[in-house]
């Protein structure tokens, strides 16, 4: 008797079959099935949708891996529609190559799923986190050693050498492979925009990326928590040209330790914070006693002087709330099958991460809409994170 490879999970079978019920993934099953296919009639448009969805479910990190599952267990079968004749492996991969020459309609279910989200929890994208992490590539990334006549091939040429942090017992360093930067909602830990980049390419870059991404989605993005990595002037002038509130804390530069960033002081004591106004660009601060001719006085809002004040009560306790966007990163990578990589290349990198953040957005979603219908639509939901 053949011992299956994969444990089967039946509580996945069910969800797998509410997210291909769901209207954004129906659209997208319809939009893929309208295109034109020639050659021999090949699977289902549905059934190739479910396997995409069930490698992030069940946390497979291959193709293989993926139909081996679905050979094995005819419940799974059954709720994708190929039941006695799974799809093989080529298939699948088949299917992956339209998905990345068809990125449009991906993107469409993406801002559709989004949007529900939106429409269930209006807490969602309200306030963002923001933040990179690596994803270490599945190719060879040895570095030359010494004078090098012939100049080395990666396997992966689109992967590049980068640098992280120190997390528990694993060491900082370099690594090499791509980086996702990720903008995560802070009230749900849930992603509200993402992209795929080279490890080289500085985080930086695409803080004011992701939230215009998030904008266009249809989310708020008032304010933006991010880390140490992340300050400078540029992100500051960018988050400010796009009403978005900035906490990050300050690097120890030239003018930070010369105290430029304290608020203004006279023989009364230190000024106190009086409020700020978004429209003006300025935060007003005043007198202790009001005895100072002007009493009170407003400075620019710039890098130093943040609309929401340095280590003030309530930029700790917006900071605090950043690490959604941390637990997000392992939920993704330990639990819905982001990491290890096992694809090449930078649109297949890209890809696999759309459909990992797909699959976890659409489950929370559908749980969203199950929670409202429970209580009849009264308040908003919160969905909890999801396992896999």
């Amino acid at each position: 008797m053949d011992v299956p490879k994969v444990a089967p999970q039946p509580a996945s079978v069910a969800q797998i079959e509410r997210l291909l019920e769901s209207p954004e993934i129906q659209r997208l099953i319809a939009e893929l099935a309208e295109m034109r296919w020639t050659g021999r009639p090949g699977y289902p448009v549905r059934t190739m949708v479910g396997m995409a969805l069930a490698k992030s479910l069940y946390a497979l990190p291959t193709w293989t891996k993926v139909v081996a599952l679905v050979g094995e267990h005819w419940r799974l079968q059954r709720a994708l529609g190929c039941e006695g004749n799974p799809p093989s492996k080529w298939a699948a991969y088949r299917f992956a190559k339209t998905l990345r020459q068809h990125g449009d309609k991906l993107e469409r279910c993406i801002d559709a799923v989004v949007e529900g989200l939106k429409a269930n929890v209006p807490t969602y994208g309200r306030d963002l986190a923001v933040d990179a992490s690596d994803l270490p590539a599945y190719a060879n990334g040895q570095r030359d050693i010494g004078e090098v006549k012939v100049p080395r091939r990666f396997s992966d040429p689109d992967a590049s050498w980068g640098r992280r942090s120190a997390i528990s017992t694993r060491k900082g360093g370099s690594f090499f492979g791509y980086r996702l930067h990720l903008a995560a909602c802070v009230a749900t830990g849930l992603p509200v925009a993402w992209k795929v980049e080279g490890a080289r390419e500085n985080e930086g870059r695409f803080a004011a990326m992701l939230i215009d991404e998030a904008r266009r989605r249809g989310c708020m993005a008032d304010t933006a928590a991010m880390d140490r990595g992340y300050d400078s002037g540029p992100v500051h002038e960018e988050c400010a040209e796009r009403d978005c509130l900035p906490i990050i804390p300050l690097k120890q530069t030239t003018g930070v330790k010369r105290g430029d960033h304290l608020p203004p002081e006279c023989e009364h004591g230190t000024w106190k914070f009086a409020g700020s106004d978004r429209k003006r660009g300025a935060s007003k601060w005043r007198c202790p006693k009001g005895k100072c001719k002007p009493a009170s006085t407003w400075i620019k809002a710039d890098r130093l002087h943040p609309l929401i004040p340095y280590k003030s009560k309530r930029w700790n306790s917006a900071y605090r709330k950043r690490v959604a966007v941390e637990r997000e990163f392992g939920r993704l990578k330990h639990e819905w099958g982001l990491k290890p990589l096992r694809v090449r290349g930078l649109e297949r990198v890209r890809l696999h991460a759309d459909l990992t953040v797909l699959t976890k957005l659409a489950c929370a979603l559908s749980r969203a809409r199950s929670t409202r219908s429970q209580t009849g639509g009264r308040g908003p939901a919160t969905p909890r994170p999801l396992r896999a």
